[in-house]
């Protein structure tokens, strides 16, 4: 059966344990950072940090407010990047699970057309190996009937994973609770995606990409978007 994520953002501490534990589990290398004004680091999704609990502070009612963001890949339901993808192989979905999965052949993408399709801006290309990367749903867990890794790890019961049916179920209920005190909560394209994102106020507020603009309407514009990518790509070296 297909699987889903429900991420409830109103439980999140921005702990990062899911951010380190989706690192550890995926052995990948440090990243060097700096300073840059905020707590979120390192300040950006890279090939070596695919999860990264995203921090935006905002005035609400004369008072600082945080909005804390575990952005990952979505695994859309009709996944715009394969979609976009010209190499066959490098790009699939597991029929079993739904998740999206990169493997080695997407060195031999172009990485403009893939990055461009994605409607949320997930896909980084490792520099050395020239791969596209991205979460996977910790597929090797999810085979072997344990939680991915970020899931696991999240001590504040923000995250869950299962049937997308059992899912979809829990995210009507929480979301119906929420918005006695958050009118303005929703979820974020429950009807394209397979994780699922619970948010109390307006998304740009969390993420520019935390939503997609509109359900269903993602998949042409994105891939298109996708398909200009090398065109918008030569304009900017003939700028200069």
């Amino acid at each position: 059966m297909p699987k889903a994520f429900l991420i409830d953002t109103t439980r999140c501490t921005a702990c990062r344990g899911c951010q380190v534990a989706c690192k550890e589990w995926k052995n990948l290398p440090a990243v060097p950072t700096k300073q840059t004004g905020t707590h979120q680091n390192p300040p950006d999704l890279n090939p070596f940090n695919l999860k990264l609990v995203r921090f935006s502070e905002h005035m609400v009612d004369n008072k600082v407010a945080w909005y804390f963001f575990p952005d990952q890949c979505r695994h859309c339901l009709e996944a715009p990047c394969k979609q976009a993808s010209s190499v066959e192989g490098a790009i699939i979905q597991d029929a079993a699970t739904g998740a999206v999965i990169y493997t080695e052949k997407t060195a031999q993408e172009d990485f403009d057309v893939i990055r461009g399709a994605c409607p949320y801006d997930i896909p980084r290309q490792n520099p050395q190996t020239k791969q596209i990367v991205k979460c996977d749903m910790c597929i090797d867990r999810v085979k072997a009937n344990l939680l991915p890794m970020c899931v696991k790890t999240c001590a504040m019961g923000a995250m869950n994973f299962g049937e997308r049916a059992d899912m979809l179920k829990l995210a009507a209920e929480r979301l119906a609770v929420v918005k006695k005190t958050a009118p303005k909560a929703r979820l974020l394209n429950p009807d394209d995606v397979a994780v699922i994102f619970l948010v109390a106020d307006e998304p740009k507020k969390y993420h520019e990409f935390a939503v997609a603009e509109g359900p269903g309407a993602m998949t042409r514009k994105q891939v298109l978007a996708g398909a200009f990518a090398p065109f918008r790509r030569l304009a900017r070296v003939m700028q200069g």
